[in-house]
This record gives C-alpha cells, sequence and structure tokens, in this order.
C-alpha cells in the first residue's frame, strides 16, 4: 500500500478545487492509499511568506511528503498559473523533495484556455523538484465542479475521464506500467 500526500492549493475553504481535491482523496483511500490531505491555506501565514523552513507546520508538511509514495498538488489557476499559495509552499521544500516519487498535477479553471497552465506552469516546477514520474494530469472547468452539502458532484464530461486519470495514478503507485489507458 502506497502512500500519498494530496496538495490543496486553493487560497478559498469553499473553492470548487479543495472540494474536488476531497473528492480525489476518497478515490484514492478506495484503492486502498494511505492518504494525507494537506490544505496549503491552513498552513501558517507568517512561515509562508518569510520562507521559515524551521516552522513546524512546514517541518511536518516536508516530511510527509518526503516520506510519500506519490503527492497530488490540486489548484485553481490564476493568474494563468497555479496559486501564488501554492508557489509559497513549493519554494519552501528542499531542491528534490519529489525525487522518487510519482506525482499528479490537477487544476481547475474557468475557461478551457486555462488547460496550458498544467504543462507550462505546473508540470516544470514538479519536474525541477525531482519528480521521478509527473503522470498525465488533468483540468477541470470550474462550471463541470458542483459542490453542495451532499458532496461533490461532477459534469459528465470531466467525471469519467478526471477519473480515469486518477486511477492512472494509483496504478502506477501500485507498479502497472504507466501506459494504463485512458477511459474514453
Amino acid at each position: 500500500m502506497s502512500s500519498i500526500v494530496v496538495l490543496s492549493g486553493s487560497p478559498s475553504a469553499t473553492s470548487r478545487t479543495a472540494a474536488l481535491a476531497g473528492l480525489l482523496s476518497e478515490r484514492l483511500r478506495g484503492h486502498g492509499h494511505d492518504l494525507r490531505l494537506i490544505h496549503v491555506r491552513d498552513l501558517p501565514a507568517q512561515a509562508l511568506l518569510h520562507a521559515d523552513f524551521a516552522d513546524p507546520a512546514i517541518v511536518d508538511v516536508t516530511a510527509a511528503i518526503t516520506a510519500a509514495d506519490g503527492v497530488v498538488v490540486a489548484s485553481p489557476v490564476y493568474k494563468a498559473a497555479y496559486t501564488g499559495l501554492l508557489k509559497s509552499l513549493l519554494d519552501l521544500l528542499p531542491q528534490f523533495a519529489l525525487a522518487g516519487k510519482t506525482v499528479l498535477p490537477v487544476l481547475t479553471g474557468g475557461s478551457p484556455a486555462h488547460v496550458l497552465a498544467l504543462d507550462y506552469a505546473l508540470r516544470p516546477v514538479l519536474s525541477s523538484l525531482g519528480a521521478h514520474h509527473v503522470v498525465p494530469g488533468w483540468f477541470v472547468l470550474d462550471k463541470h465542479i458542483e459542490v453542495s452539502a451532499t458532496g461533490v458532484v461532477l459534469h459528465a464530461d470531466s467525471e469519467k475521464p478526471l477519473l480515469s486519470v486518477v486511477d492512472t495514478f494509483a496504478a502506477v503507485l501500485d507498479g502497472a506500467p504507466a501506459t494504463v489507458p485512458l477511459a474514453g
């Protein structure tokens, strides 16, 4: 059984991205993985803004990522990239914090034009942190995520392909070939 850290990079507690990160966490738990969901917004702002590497919360998150086999990085797209909040945490991680890890990037945004942030903003940072394998990520339109008191509902156009990507990530962590086909 693999251990996974899910990083939710949304600054809003009521964001669709945060809800989606929770849904993906449950899906991965269903595959039998140990999981820790970290909302970056809950980390001390002072530590993030002042690059306090020694802050106990930052040390704890760094240790969790170091110990994990896989990392899911979820963020809304702001200004054609992932959030500054997520960037502030990624900047505090050691140079090769993702070495030996499989990573799944997931972004949400208001327009299909934002999909490029996946490969041109987030993937290069994950690679520079030494990720062993960045699996194909996924972009979800905000309007395809409905959050209610009973949970998260994804639009059919997003649900099947996103869950297929998540299942592929889980399979790679379980040692399956990286070429697990996506659902069509």
